[in-house]
């Protein structure tokens, strides 16, 4: 089940998850400078780590990266 969020995020329920049970929820983010095609990754957080993934394979594998790696790396690209 997903619903969309006003910020962009797109909030996924675990497929684990059973009817009224605890629910694990992760919220993606497509980066602002993705065209309509979808040629991007989307971002989203989670405790100590960002996971990364193709925006055309959503099912696909997620790259975990650890908070302080992944502001690293912006700090980076930002320059």
């Amino acid at each position: 089940m997903t619903a969309p969020e006003p910020d962009g995020i797109v909030w996924h329920t675990s497929s684990y998850s059973s009817n009224g049970g605890t629910c694990v929820e992760i919220g993606w983010r497509t980066s602002s400078y993705s065209s309509n095609g979808g040629d991007c990754v989307e971002v989203a957080p989670a405790p100590d780590a960002v996971l990364v993934r193709d925006s055309k394979n959503r099912t696909g594998p997620t790259l975990t990266v650890p908070t302080p790696a992944w502001r690293a790396f912006l700090t980076t690209v930002a320059h």
